[in-house]
């Protein structure tokens, strides 16, 4: 390795080598998803909090947090953290298991998802932190130990082992959807590292036959179930906030009513800010603003995707595939819900809903994103 790639591994504010185009997409989004929520929950927060700011003040001060940790996972350079991997996937597991634990457990309506930060005075969710952890352990899994995975089933026992357990710890704390992601970018990470779908056929119908079991042994999601299926079942109750959405996302029309005056659907849908925000944005700008927002998103996913056919090896390859799939795959599963095409399942819109937990997971993200479009131009300059 020559002087110019070590320093460009360590120093990564040497020229400006990031993929623009990424760089402007996360930015429009970023950018868009504070407009949005200042207008979706001034409303809800001068009601809950006597200050229409309250939740757009937190969400900037979530953002300066989530520059910083944007820059971190940016520089800091792959082969640190392959080196301690191990001890982010350890630190990743006990960090779930905290929302069970007295002292740490910020339990609400029934879920344990969420674990008190007392010097910060918040609450914090690690299953957010286990999509990243377990894209960056197929990644180093994939790259380092398995050259034909394709072979035999022992060599995908690890990953697959792995897989499970972490979303079925993320399941246990009713945290379904997240769950539900981490399978899906698992096994699609897998069949892009280069495994037969011949040889993922069976785990997944064991992971579906044990999805199926846990959404059948709680009556809380057989009724979600039952209301997906019917949308005129419960509609005071598990379907309101579905017949709510829909309400607003029709009253937009072909160009919105605008940041502004008029917005009266938006008051209607309980928690608007979080999970349903994009029933806001879909009020506001119309359906010319919800296809704006589709191009935005499908620029992002062909830039993220395109890191992927760029990178000299695989870790970069798979690691930038499966964190662009993160946020594509959230986003596209969250519009799902909101317009009815999809169960109720409490999952985040990226870069829009209110939340320091999910916006910061989409920061570490990006800035990893980022760190791989830079190590990609770095190591084509010293090719020539």
């Amino acid at each position: 390795m020559n002087v110019r790639k070590i320093f460009a591994e360590r120093s990564m504010f040497k020229g400006w080598y990031v993929d623009t185009g990424l760089l402007v997409s996360i930015i429009l989004l970023w950018g868009l998803g504070l407009l949005l929520l200042y207008v979706c929950s001034a409303d809800y927060a001068m009601k809950a909090f006597s200050n229409p700011h309250y939740f757009i003040n937190r969400q900037v001060i979530m953002s300066g947090f989530g520059i910083l940790v944007m820059i971190v996972s940016f520089v800091v350079p792959h082969g640190i953290i392959r080196r301690f991997l191990p001890f982010i996937m350890i630190g990743t597991f006990v960090l779930c298991i905290l929302p069970f634990v007295p002292g740490f457990a910020s339990p609400r309506n029934g879920a344990h998802r969420w674990i008190v930060l007392p010097i910060l005075g918040d609450t914090f969710q690690p299953s957010e932190l286990s999509k990243i952890a377990m894209v960056l352990f197929l990644a180093n899994w994939f790259d380092k130990f398995i050259k034909k995975p394709e072979d035999n089933y022992r060599s995908l026992f690890p990953p697959v082992f792995t897989l499970c357990l972490f979303s079925g710890e993320v399941m246990l704390q009713d945290d379904f959807s997240t769950a539900l992601l981490i399978f899906a970018i698992g096994f699609l990470m897998m069949y892009v590292a280069g495994a037969r779908l011949g040889r993922l056929i069976p785990f997944m119908f064991l992971a579906a036959a044990a999805m199926l079991l846990f959404v059948f042994t709680s009556d809380f999601r057989v009724n979600r179930l039952i209301a997906f299926i019917n949308p005129d079942y419960d509609t005071h109750g598990y379907n309101y906030q579905t017949a709510a959405a829909r309400t607003a996302i029709s009253d937009g029309g072909i160009l919105g009513n605008g940041f502004g005056a008029g917005l009266e659907r938006i008051r209607l849908v309980p928690e608007i800010h979080t999970d349903y925000i994009f029933s806001g944005w879909a009020e506001s700008m119309g359906f010319l603003g919800v296809l704006g927002y589709f191009c935005i998103l499908g620029f992002f996913a062909w830039r993220g995707y395109s890191l992927m056919i760029e990178s000299k090896n695989k870790f970069s390859a798979l690691l930038a595939f499966g964190l662009t799939s993160i946020i594509v795959v959230q986003s596209l599963l969250n519009c799902g819900v909101v317009c009815g095409a999809l169960p109720v399942t409490g999952i985040t819109l990226p870069f829009f809903s209110s939340g320091g937990s999910s916006l910061l997971a989409t920061c570490c993200i990006c800035g990893l994103l980022l760190g791989i479009s830079y190590r990609n131009r770095v190591e084509d300059i010293d090719e020539v």
